[in-house]
């Protein structure tokens, strides 16, 4: 079995965003949020990157 190859995507002081690349070749992302972390495959990610662009722009407007 490959080895599951880790890369930071950004990271704060008290949040990491990061990607997996599995040995099956899927792509996995995870958000550790403190002691929350959240996995997504692609599809996932896709739309949550989605909802987080709109939550900017809406936060803009008030």
């Amino acid at each position: 079995m490959a080895d599951t190859e880790t890369n930071t995507i950004v990271e704060t002081e008290n949040y990491l965003a990061w990607t997996a690349n599995e040995g099956d070749g899927e792509t996995t992302y995870h958000l550790e949020l403190n002691n929350v972390t959240l996995h997504f495959f692609k599809e996932e990610w896709d739309e949550f990157m989605d909802l987080a662009r709109m939550l900017v722009k809406d936060a803009g407007k008030k």
